[in-house]
């Protein structure tokens, strides 16, 4: 799926960035049609796979950022690349800056010309594609004689990290490589946070950042990894009175029944709190941050967004 979000996000940060696109593949290839990356001068995101094909296609991409027309070109997977997948890749350059970003649109299926050769009118298999999402809801990746419709990638899934620490940096290095996800870092003060923060992930820096709780959306999924008992306790408290997707809290079995009792002298229902889960992840991944990262990254992505949420606010 075209995602414009992450699109959007890098656009924003370096200015021009080339996306790079399988538009389609014959045979073995070493991703799907619409595996795509974002290049710019100093840095990509996201992966096309095949080492020597995807070097090849980072080095094409950044000559392109001064400027260039989009363009497609089909490449054999053989030994002018050192590789023996025996099939072939058609691969998709475009180059997106403030302006065109505009013209993608937020929904449905994008679909334009990508090559110099392509006629004005799309063609036939295009328009098919186009009629299959209006009145189907039917949308994948399709490419004919130089024109390429992709589906846009649904609303990014806020998750909201409260706390740099050890187990915040261990969950954003895992989480933000993921699609489909928007990333909300927040901490006290700039030193908590790394000096390099990945690509995508947007950091907020507040004294007190339990009054960013209100701003963000009902639907956001938080984890609460903060270096403070009474912080974590006010998080859990305003996350409860704003609303939420899902609430992860780190801490023991003990922590948690104080925080309940105290949530519920709060006046908060037994239910509500018990949306919170506590501890999070697997235990039994056991209690180094990168092994409790993954165990929540792996209960994130076994759960579906939900995009309507049920309000807790009373």
């Amino acid at each position: 799926m075209f995602d414009r979000d992450a699109l959007a996000r890098s656009v924003k940060t370096q200015g021009a960035v080339v996306r790079v696109v399988i538009c389609a593949h014959q045979g073995s290839s070493p991703r799907e049609a619409g595996a795509a990356m974002l290049v710019w001068a100093d840095g990509q995101s996201g992966t096309i796979g095949g080492g020597a094909l995807e070097l090849d296609a980072t080095q094409k991409a950044r000559a392109m950022l001064p400027g260039g027309a989009a363009r497609v070109e089909k490449i054999a997977l053989g030994p002018s690349l050192g590789q023996c997948c025996g099939g072939a890749v058609t691969l998709g350059y475009e180059r997106f800056d403030e302006t065109s970003l505009a013209a993608i649109p937020e929904t449905g299926l994008f679909v334009r010309p990508v090559s110099s050769q392509a006629g004005t009118e799309a063609p036939l298999a295009i328009r098919r594609a186009e009629k299959a999402a209006r009145g189907e809801g039917v949308a994948a990746t399709r490419y004919a004689l130089g024109w390429l419709a992709e589906p846009l990638s649904p609303r990014a899934r806020p998750v909201w990290i409260w706390g740099a620490g050890h187990v915040g940096r261990a969950l954003v290095s895992v989480l933000a490589p993921l699609p489909g996800l928007s990333l909300t870092w927040i901490d006290t003060a700039e030193a908590r946070f790394p000096q390099t923060v990945p690509p995508g992930v947007t950091r907020r820096i507040a004294e007190a950042p339990q009054t960013l709780v209100s701003e963000a959306p009902k639907d956001a999924e938080h984890y609460i990894l903060t270096f403070s008992h009474a912080l974590d306790l006010d998080l859990c408290h305003r996350a409860l009175s704003h609303g939420f997707a899902a609430c992860g809290l780190i801490g023991s079995a003990s922590k948690w029944a104080r925080f309940r009792s105290r949530l519920q002298a709060l006046g908060h229902d037994p239910r509500d709190i018990a949306r919170i889960a506590c501890p999070i992840g697997d235990p039994g991944f056991g209690k180094h941050p990168q092994a409790i990262a993954v165990s929540v990254a792996a209960a994130i992505l076994s759960q579906p967004f939900r995009v309507s949420v049920k309000e807790t606010a009373r």
